[in-house]
């Protein structure tokens, strides 16, 4: 197997299949082949092919039904080094009191690219970052099929920076508490484009509750900033056939980046 079928396998874009009797799609992106690395997950699909607009379809999400959340006051015009202080020694929500470690966020500073998740789980609390576990693993081979890289011209962060226990959903309440320190790691970082993970983040930067399948495929807004929604990997990894669809999410926002 070559590199270039192993991580369209990790995507589970291959085999190439194509449904019959449907309308003609765009060849899929190639991907640079150098940039493969991870285990294969191989799942099969009904379609890969990136179409140049997405269907907007609704979808059985289990994170439907959040509350939407509206951002609250700024921290201020606090620097890293404070910004990272004042998360270090946060209790103003009920998380920090279940967790071990805040997880504050790990990347370039600078960086183009801003990746946005729900909250850390066990694994992320043991070790302080996020998206170290088997949803890290399959982030990181996303990345790779974009050509990007974890740390280099990409940041990661979550909508909460503790544990919610029993990897539960953080609560609207619990959001609106952590929510100014993501604004303002975003007002530090910059970024070009957000891809907000998940239903959760989808629902804090927006500020508005929706099913996914109707935000994906948009480009929005989010203080001046593109912002396009897909699915959280962990949602990947416990329905494997939606991965094709996130594909498509990364092509979107590729092509939205290049116009930048």
């Amino acid at each position: 197997m070559d590199r270039k079928e192993a991580v369209l396998r990790e995507l589970n874009l291959y085999p190439l299949w194509v449904q019959r009797n449907q309308p003609a799609l765009e060849e899929p992106r190639p991907v640079r082949p150098e940039l493969v690395s991870g285990p294969e997950t191989p799942v099969s699909v009904d379609s890969v092919q990136a179409p140049t607009s997405l269907a907007r379809t609704e979808m059985n999400n289990d994170r439907a039904g959040s509350p939407v959340v509206k951002p609250v006051s700024s921290v201020g015009d606090i620097d890293w080094l404070q910004l990272k202080e004042m998360v270090r020694g946060c209790t103003a929500c009920k998380l920090r009191a279940g967790c071990t470690q805040t997880v504050f966020g790990v990347g370039d500073e600078n960086a183009d690219w801003l990746f946005v998740g729900e909250g850390p789980g066990e694994e992320e609390d043991a070790q302080g970052e996020p998206f170290v576990g088997q949803a890290g693993k399959l982030l990181d081979n996303m990345l790779l099929a974009i050509k990007l890289k974890r740390g280099e011209n990409v940041y990661i962060a979550n909508v909460v920076k503790c544990r919610p226990p029993n990897n539960r959903n953080p609560d609207a309440e619990e959001i609106a508490t952590c929510l100014p320190y993501l604004q303002r790691q975003i007002e530090l970082i910059k970024p070009k484009l957000i891809m907000a993970l998940g239903k959760t983040a989808s629902t804090a930067l927006l500020g508005k509750d929706a099913p996914l399948a109707s935000l994906r495929g948009t480009l929005h807004d989010f203080n001046g900033i593109p912002l396009v929604v897909t699915f959280h990997p962990a949602y990947l990894l416990r329905s494997p056939s939606e991965k094709a669809k996130a594909w498509q999410d990364l092509c979107f926002a590729t092509d939205e980046m290049q116009k930048l």
